[in-house]
């Protein structure tokens, strides 16, 4: 009797977890539920004697997949940007972000994707014409290009970051831009 009130509270845990794991926002928590979530089910396969399911299930349900899960989301969520700096300056201000020109940007970047669980790598290259070689090669995603003052042109070339960046990018520190892939950055921004 005290071991099907077991057996129907673990059963119970392994829906909660995938509605869980459906509605959650944030894709590494998304990954540690669905960790569970194979630790729950290969339980209750243990409980109804499948132990080689549940051995099954822990291996590749949950060790395996949560290890390819965590290569993809960490592999898609950053934006990479490229900026035109001095070799020897980005090399002397890596730590300090590329020195204080390009700081209110960076810092505002970084608050925007942090909201949306993403990062930001920023990309030192050495003059206008690599950063747009870059760019039409698809090593970035987005070019920061000096503008008048203490602003930037950002051009980016993803259509979707552009979406998410543009009604929060405050427009005193940058203007963006969704990139042509006929037009070299050269040629629109002189």
């Amino acid at each position: 009797m005290i071991e099907d009130v077991y057996v129907v509270a673990i059963a119970a845990l392994l829906p909660l977890t995938a509605c869980m794991l459906v509605f959650q926002v944030n894709p590494y928590h998304a990954l540690v539920i669905r960790g569970i979530l194979g630790a729950v089910a290969a339980l209750v396969y243990i409980l109804f004697g499948a132990a080689d399911v549940a051995l099954t299930e822990a291996l590749v349900g949950t060790m395996l997949s949560i290890t390819l899960y965590a290569v993809a989301v960490r592999s898609s969520m950053s934006m990479r940007m490229g900026i035109v700096a001095q070799v020897e300056q980005a090399e002397q201000a890596e730590d300090a972000h590329l020195g204080t020109a390009h700081e209110p940007l960076i810092f505002s970047l970084r608050d925007q994707l942090h909201r949306l669980h993403m990062r930001l790598e920023v990309i030192p290259y050495p003059s206008l014409s690599a950063l747009d070689t870059a760019l039409s090669n698809k090593e970035i995603h987005t070019a920061c290009i000096p503008a008048a003052g203490s602003t930037y042109h950002l051009q980016t070339r993803v259509a979707r970051l552009y979406d998410l960046l543009y009604p929060k990018l405050p427009p005193e520190l940058a203007s963006l831009a969704l990139a042509n892939a006929d037009k070299s950055i050269l040629t629109t921004e002189k």
